[in-house]
């Protein structure tokens, strides 16, 4: 482990975020989650998910994964957190700040329409992120072995810019209640594992053939 890494306890309202959005739905099943925990497996879960952060301009933590827990501690009145810092650019000015941590793909500044934002638009705190139900979608997508877990930065992103053009919002959301849709999962974990898909990350389906995928097209507006 390089010698600028370390662990230490950081107030959760203080961390900046990296990106500008998340799978509401997600963090829905995280409240949940921690609601169900006694104090003692709420430290556990806390100290076995620490978030990984870069300290950038004004000493401040900017994390780079955990965004999904992090807004729904947020939205739980969580107090504090356990970092791991990865790096110092503490020292760097801030539009250069950014420009490096997209470098080393530790920014992804893209609101819930896929739009390229300026850096200035991510949100300030964790709480404030937006929904991309499409981020949702990648999400449950992985979780039902539609592809693998993939250690590269914002894989889960990628899936979501697939999926957006062949599901409407509407056919998303759940008939019965918060959530997604079962059958828009099932049918995206097909769409998945399709040869269409075979040039993201995590693809596990069989390149049996190179044809777009059928469908009524929309776009994000």
């Amino acid at each position: 482990m390089p010698a600028q890494q370390h662990m230490e306890r950081a107030i959760l309202a203080d961390l900046r975020p990296t990106q500008m959005t998340v799978g509401l739905a997600e963090v829905t099943a995280k409240r949940a989650q921690w609601a169900r925990l006694v104090p003692e497996a709420r430290e556990k879960l806390l100290q076995s998910h620490w978030f990984p952060a870069v300290r950038g301009p004004s000493g401040r933590f900017y994390i780079v994964d955990h965004h999904h827990l992090g807004q729904a501690l947020s939205e739980e009145a969580q107090q504090d957190v356990w970092v791991m810092q990865l790096a110092d650019y503490s020292s760097i000015a801030s539009d250069l700040f950014w420009r490096v941590m997209e470098f080393h793909h530790w920014a992804h500044p893209y609101d819930e329409k896929g739009r390229r934002c300026d850096y200035s638009d991510i949100p300030k705190r964790l709480g404030k992120l937006k929904d991309d139900p499409y981020r949702s979608l990648a999400g449950e997508v992985r979780k039902a072995g539609g592809y693998a877990k993939d250690a590269a930065p914002f894989t889960e992103f990628l899936w979501a810019d697939f999926f957006w053009p062949q599901f409407d919002k509407k056919q998303l959301a759940a008939a019965d209640g918060p959530g997604l849709s079962v059958e828009a999962v099932s049918q995206a974990v097909v769409l998945a594992r399709s040869p269409a898909a075979q040039f993201l990350p995590g693809w596990s389906g069989t390149a049996a053939s190179t044809e777009p995928i059928a469908g009524s097209l929309h776009h994000k507006k």
